[in-house]
Order: C-alpha cells, then sequence, then structure tokens
C-alpha cells in the first residue's frame, strides 16, 4: 500500500465502501451523491486515488476492498508508533496516558486486551 493515510473527505468515503462492499460503481455514485452530495465524476476520481492506493479495487464495474478497515487502521497505526515514537508502543502508551485521559474503565479494557494478546502469544 502506496501511502498509509488518508484525508478526512477519503475517510467517510472509504468508510462507505467498507461498509456496503461488494457494491457496484453505480451503487457507489448513488450513495456518495446521498450520502456525500457528490457528483459522479468526484466519486470516480476519489475511487481510483484510493484504487491505485491498493485499498480497493473496481474490477468489472464492482468496488471492493482490498484490505478491511481494521487491516488499514492498523497499519496506519503502526505506522504513527514507528514515525512518532521510534517503534516503541510504551513509549506512545506513556505521552497518551500523560493527558489524563484514560478513564478507569480504559484501564480496565486495556488490561484485558492485554491479557487476551498474551494468552495468544504464550
Amino acid at each position: 500500500m502506496e501511502e498509509a493515510r488518508l484525508g478526512p473527505v477519503e475517510a467517510r468515503f472509504a468508510d462507505l465502501i467498507w461498509q456496503n462492499a461488494p457494491l457496484s460503481s453505480g451503487e457507489l455514485v448513488k450513495l456518495c451523491a446521498e450520502k456525500l452530495e457528490w457528483k459522479k465524476s468526484t466519486t470516480y476520481t476519489v475511487l481510483k486515488k484510493l484504487c491505485d492506493r491498493g485499498i480497493f479495487q473496481n474490477q468489472g464495474g464492482t468496488v471492493t476492498a482490498l484490505i478491511s478497515r481494521q487491516e488499514f487502521y492498523a497499519r496506519q497505526s503502526q505506522r504513527f508508533v514507528a514515525e512518532n515514537f521510534d517503534g516503541s508502543l510504551p513509549a506512545f502508551f506513556a505521552a497518551f496516558a500523560s493527558g489524563g485521559k484514560l478513564t478507569n474503565q480504559d484501564l480496565e479494557d486495556i488490561r484485558r486486551m492485554l491479557d487476551r494478546f498474551d494468552k495468544e502469544e504464550g
């Protein structure tokens, strides 16, 4: 995948595809007209751009995802940590947590997640 970032408008467009794929390119045009107030040409321009980036494909008039939403955002998160925290997840977490935005529920959820990953790895 060429670039792991989506702008806000591209993200809304991508979410429409992920939520509805597979769908015909005609259905996508109608969906974008309804949800984003886009013209047909705008839909096809943005679709081509995201297809060129290896996120989606438009083959035979059917639009499908080449990677899932979850996989896309996992890659984006990994790249962010690599670029901004020298690949250190603990350094990222320390920076995030220092803002005091974690609730007790957040901490409990993180503990459960870490326990689950530990069991899967062990």
